[in-house]
């Protein structure tokens, strides 16, 4: 059998040497029956990454290295090593050091024993208070949207071949990858992990970036936010009827029912407010919808090695 890893690279000069010597002797020592093979994708780092990808290639001819033109994203250098992943099963894993490779093992052997997909997922992490709480609001409404989410989320999973090819077949532009593999249905085991810190470099994966997954995750896996958005304006829609009423009422008894602007303001405001907030979500359909017209690639690759 032969395993293939899907390594995102980007400005991770340090750690992709190490993250190597740790997979190569896990199949020197506990799966020595097996293969494997490691393919990086540099995504435009503009440090030594692309350079130590090609030592590591001229030494190791299990080592495949893709680099792209510029900075696309985590996702589409996923993507991309997914399409040139050659084995029997597909390991994606992170280049920062931070998922252990001590688990490899144990994913190979659930897979084998009848695991389509192995996820690693989070049940704690070494990061600072304030993103362990981002991560905790942004998985636990995510869960609302994809109730078999484990609750800290996952990156490090293994994919049997034919799950892979049809998470392949997927043809979006924004991906969310955790909600487009629970999606297939594909039998799922769990194997719980606490993520470790990161000793080599600093995390490239800042707030910006951060929203822009999370977006992509509740618009393209989920109805969510346009059911939410429905309910409120009901909501909104039936408390003006009522106070349309009391009004009415008001009037019929020759009662005035405020004094002076300041509560039409409010209700104004507020109602205002709400449109704004939904015209943006609605536009954020329309702007994904008018990417997928335009059939730009998600990545495009200069050199193959």
């Amino acid at each position: 059998m032969k395993v293939s890893f899907v390594v995102a690279v980007y400005q991770n000069e340090g750690a992709i040497s190490k993250t190597h010597e740790k997979i190569a002797s896990v199949f020197a020592d506990r799966l020595k029956a097996h293969q494997y093979e490691v393919i990086f994708i540099d995504d435009g780092s503009t440090d030594g990454s692309l350079e130590e990808i090609r030592k590591l290639r001229a030494s190791d001819p299990n080592v495949k290295g893709l680099t792209f033109t510029r900075n696309f994203g985590q996702m589409a250098a996923m993507l991309a090593g997914f399409k040139e992943a050659t084995g029997d099963a597909v390991i994606n894993i992170s280049a920062d050091l931070q998922d252990p490779v001590d688990l490899i093992p144990e994913m190979v052997d659930k897979w084998i024993a009848g695991s389509e997909i192995v996820i690693c997922h989070r049940t704690d992490r070494a990061d600072t208070w304030l993103a362990k709480t981002y991560s905790s609001l942004a998985y636990g409404m995510l869960r609302m949207a994809i109730p078999q989410m484990p609750s800290g989320g996952f990156d490090f999973v293994l994919m049997d071949r034919k799950v892979m090819d049809e998470f392949n077949a997927i043809d979006v532009r924004h991906r969310f990858f955790q909600g487009d593999l629970l999606w297939t249905g594909y039998r799922t085991s769990l194997i719980p992990y606490e993520r470790q810190k990161r000793t080599i470099g600093k995390s490239q994966y800042n707030f910006g970036k951060k929203l822009k997954n999370f977006l992509d995750a509740m618009l393209d896996a989920s109805y969510l936010p346009i059911r939410f958005i429905s309910l409120v304006g009901l909501l909104t829609s039936g408390l003006g009827v009522l106070y349309s009423l009391s009004i009415v009422v008001a009037w019929a008894r020759g009662h005035t029912p405020f004094e002076g602007w300041a509560p039409l303001m409010i209700a104004v405001l507020l109602i205002g407010g709400l449109i704004m907030v939904m015209l943006g979500v609605v536009g954020e359909y329309v702007w994904r919808i008018n990417e997928e017209v335009r059939k730009r690639p998600n990545y495009i690759v200069r050199d193959r090695f």
